[in-house]
C-alpha cells in the first residue's frame, strides 16, 4: 500500500447524517406514539422493514441473499471472492416497546460502511457482509436469538419452524406470508469474521463518559425457579412464632441473590423480577411462594461459583425455618468470550481514530454471541441516554452514532484488507 492510500484510509470517515437519516426512516415502520418503534418479527411491519433494508443493500450495489429462516445477507464484492466476507449485523425486529437504535443502528452502520466504500471507490481483498437476523428479540416467538441461533446449529430449524406466537401462527407460516422464506440453508455461508454494533442498552458508559465499549464478551447467565413451601393461615389469630411463612424466608432468598452478585463483583449480577404469593390475599399468612432468580458473571466459572452460593443459601434457610424449599435450572447460557484478535481491532479503531473506551461487557444476549462458535468475533458499544433499551425513550446522540460507525469501518477494513 503506497503512502497516499494509506493517507485516505486514515482519513477515512463515515457520513453521520447519512446513517441517522437512515435510522430515523426506517423508525418510521411501526413508530409509536412515545417516539418508539413496535415492529414485531415477521409481521407486514417487519416485512416492510426488510423490504427497506434491502432496497438500500442494492441502490448500494450489494447482492442479497436470504436463507430458510429469514436472515438476510447483502454483501459487497471483494477483490478475492473466494475468501469468507468480513461480517457485521444485527437485527431489525424490536420490542412491543422498542426504540430505535436496538439494533437496527448494528444493520444500519453496516450499510453506511459500505456506502463510504463506495463514495471513496474502495475496494477490499475480502468481501463485506451485511447481515440482519431473524426473531432476535424474542418478543414474539422463542427461542430468542432465533435466526443467528439457527444459522450456528444451536438447535433446528424444525424446533424454529414449530414455534407458534399468542395467536396460534408459526414461525414458518409467517416466514411464507411474509415472503421471506429463503432458499439458503442455514449455516451454509462461511464467515471470515464477525463485528456487530449495539448501544450498551446499560449505563456503564455514560456514566465514565466514555464514547466506545470495546466488548470483550458476554455474561453467562443461569435462570432458576425457586419455591419456598408453608402453610396458609388466618392473619390475625396465628401468633408471630408458630407461623409457617413462606414469604419472609422468600425474602431473605431474594435479598441473598443480591449480595451474592456483590460478592462476585464486578460484572455479579442477581435479580429476581417474578414472584408469585400464594394464595395471595390481604389477611392469609402466604403458605407458598415461587419466584424467579437471574445469575450472571463474565465466566462459567464465575457463575458456578455462585450457582453453588445460592443452593447453599437455599439449603441453609430450609434448615432454619424448616420449610421445604426447591430451586430447579430452567434456563442456562453459557458465557461467551470474544475473540482476542477482534477485541484488539476494535480497540486499535477505537484509539486511531481518538475515542475515549473503555473495555465493557454485554449483559445482555446479541446475535454475536452465536456468530462466536463460527467465526473470531467482536462487538462495538456506544452509550445510550440513562442506559435506558427495550423502551420507547430510548436515546443515543448522533455523535455517538457516528462514532461508533467510524470504528466499525477501520476495523472492517483491518480485517478485510484493502487493495
Amino acid at each position: 500500500m503506497d503512502m497516499k492510500t494509506k493517507s485516505v484510509l486514515d482519513d477515512l470517515r463515515i457520513n453521520g447524517d447519512r446513517l441517522w437519516a437512515s435510522l430515523m426512516e426506517l423508525a418510521q415502520i411501526g413508530a409509536t406514539e412515545k417516539g418508539g418503534v413496535c415492529r414485531l418479527t415477521l409481521t407486514d411491519l417487519d416485512r416492510q422493514g426488510r423490504d427497506l433494508v434491502l432496497k438500500w443493500a442494492r441502490e448500494a450495489g450489494m447482492t442479497v441473499v436470504i436463507d430458510k429462516i429469514g436472515n438476510g445477507f447483502m454483501r459487497r464484492a471483494g477483490r478475492n471472492n473466494a475468501l469468507p466476507p468480513i461480517m457485521t449485523g444485527s437485527h431489525i425486529d424490536t420490542q412491543p416497546t422498542g426504540g430505535k437504535f436496538d439494533s437496527n443502528y448494528g444493520v444500519l452502520a453496516g450499510i453506511e460502511v459500505v456506502r463510504t466504500l463506495n463514495d471513496h471507490n474502495i475496494e477490499t481483498e475480502a468481501p463485506i457482509e451485511v447481515a440482519f437476523w431473524t426473531n432476535e428479540e424474542g418478543s414474539r416467538f422463542v427461542p430468542v436469538m432465533m435466526g443467528s441461533g439457527v444459522f450456528a446449529k444451536a438447535f433446528t430449524l424444525e424446533h424454529a419452524y414449530a414455534a407458534r406466537d399468542t395467536e396460534g401462527k408459526s414461525v414458518k407460516e409467517e416466514l411464507e406470508r411474509i415472503d421471506y422464506l429463503g432458499p439458503e440453508e442455514p449455516g451454509a455461508h462461511p464467515i471470515g469474521a464477525y463485528f456487530e454494533t449495539h448501544i450498551e442498552q446499560g449505563p456503564v458508559l455514560e456514566d465514565n463518559d466514555i464514547t466506545i465499549g470495546v466488548v470483550t464478551g458476554v455474561l453467562g447467565i443461569k435462570w432458576y425457579d425457586c419455591t419456598v413451601t408453608g402453610m396458609e393461615a388466618h392473619a390475625g389469630p396465628t401468633p408471630m412464632a408458630l407461623r409457617k411463612d413462606a414469604l419472609q424466608v422468600a425474602a431473605k432468598l431474594m435479598q441473598e441473590v443480591v449480595a451474592i452478585a456483590l460478592r462476585y463483583a464486578p460484572h455479579g449480577r442477581g435479580t429476581v423480577g417474578m414472584v408469585q404469593v400464594h394464595p395471595n390475599s390481604r389477611n392469609v399468612i402466604p403458605g407458598r411462594v415461587k419466584f424467579s432468580i437471574d445469575l450472571r458473571n463474565a465466566s462459567d466459572e464465575l457463575v458456578d461459583k455462585m450457582d453453588v452460593d445460592i443452593r447453599a443459601a437455599v439449603a441453609k434457610a430450609s434448615e432454619q425455618s424448616g420449610l421445604p424449599i426447591t430451586i430447579e435450572v430452567v434456563s442456562n447460557y453459557p458465557a461467551q468470550p470474544f475473540h482476542t484478535d477482534c477485541i484488539q481491532v476494535v480497540a486499535r479503531a477505537a484509539e486511531k481514530l481518538g475515542y475515549s473506551n473503555m473495555p465493557a461487557v454485554s449483559g445482555a444476549g446479541h446475535d454475536a454471541v452465536y456468530m462466536a462458535r463460527l467465526a473470531p468475533a467482536g462487538m462495538i458499544f456506544i452509550p445510550c441516554k440513562d442506559g435506558i433499551s427495550h423502551n420507547e425513550i430510548e436515546d443515543a446522540k448522533p455523535e455517538h452514532i457516528t462514532a461508533g460507525c467510524n470504528v466499525l469501518l477501520h476495523a472492517m477494513l483491518e480485517r478485510a484488507g484493502t487493495v
